[in-house]
């Protein structure tokens, strides 16, 4: 059984000229353990999706169809009082910027400790405890000594790691981990793929990591979810997607990552940029970009179906198609 189930998420934002559609139907299932990357570009709607799972859409940004279970519960209709009560206890979130996430005013003991009083059955003296050996296993030096210290005296990585305390505290199910080392350094990315990657391990978490790094997906998923104006264009395993892509899009992002083995004057880039929600072409929306594009693509949008080791929306890979 999985832990998380979207199932033909659709979110809208209504405006002056119409309702504009951000996500249109996605969906994508999370096994208990297993670490699921979300790429794309930018605006191809990886954060907007975790942020519906977790109930903090921006208004006027909605739910306009479609489902999200959580353990086979549903969590999509819920009101926003029940929703901060899942948010936390069952699903834990890391946000890009850590400044953002944590209380400036706040010493991090106590935006620890404060998270799992409200979600865990804990005195003070329990909760302090907890969040010491939180910061130790997250690798904060002297934690027993720094968790009176505010959020401005950690440097960037130390502050990104208590922030992955604070989200896993509460002892959540589910993580999701919405581009975590953007604002990093190379070095720090790895230290905290490498932390995220062994909390997993060690505690059997799920995370939905939402990245445009493929480094990180290459290093930290098991699989991965290729998105593309709102919706996922591709999904397989890690291996798979990045040895042997299927859809069109994918081949041209991973043809586009520089090889240490093979040097070359000019790195491959895909034409054109994905359209605005005002202006998504009918039939495929990456057709006008696409090199391998026939009459069907620019009329008819493809679902997902068996395309070679990965499951793609292509019509190239339609069974009744002779273009395969």
């Amino acid at each position: 059984m999985s832990l998380l189930d979207v199932d033909r998420l659709t979110v809208e934002f209504p405006t002056r000229r119409g309702v504009l559609r951000a996500l249109d139907e996605v969906s994508f299932s999370i096994a208990p353990g297993e670490v699921l990357g979300v790429v794309g570009e930018s605006g191809a709607g990886k954060s907007l999706t975790g942020a519906a799972i977790i109930g903090l859409l921006e208004p006027p940004g909605r739910i306009g169809g479609g489902q999200i279970r959580l353990e086979g519960s549903r969590i999509d209709d819920l009101a926003p009082d029940r929703m901060r009560r899942i948010r936390g206890k069952q699903i834990g979130v890391i946000f890009q910027d850590p400044l953002t996430t944590l209380n400036p005013l706040y010493t991090v003991g106590r935006q620890l400790t404060e998270t799992m009083q409200a979600h865990l059955p804990l005195s003070g003296a329990d909760a302090r405890r907890r969040a010491v050996r939180w910061l130790e296993d997250v690798g904060i030096p002297a934690a027993a000594q720094r968790i009176d210290a505010y959020p401005h005296e950690f440097s960037g990585g130390m502050r990104q790691r208590v922030v992955i305390a604070l989200a896993l505290c509460a002892e959540p199910r589910l993580v999701i981990a919405d581009e975590p080392t953007t604002a990093l350094d190379v070095s720090i990315q790895a230290q905290v793929i490498a932390l995220l990657k062994r909390l997993t391990r060690e505690r059997g978490l799920s995370v939905m990591l939402v990245t445009h790094d493929m480094g990180v997906i290459a290093e930290a998923a098991d699989r991965i979810a290729v998105m593309y104006a709102g919706r996922v264009i591709e999904i397989g395993a890690v291996a798979n997607v990045v040895r042997s892509p299927s859809h069109p899009y994918t081949v041209g992002l991973m043809g586009s990552i520089p090889s240490l083995d093979v040097r070359v004057e000019r790195l491959r880039q895909i034409d054109g940029a994905m359209p605005r929600l005002t202006a998504i072409p009918p039939g495929c929306a990456f057709n006008p970009r696409c090199s391998q594009v026939f009459g069907r693509c620019r009329a008819e949008r493809p679902e997902l179906m068996p395309a070679r080791q990965t499951a793609a929306a292509c019509w190239l890979f339609d069974p009744a198609q002779s273009h395969v």
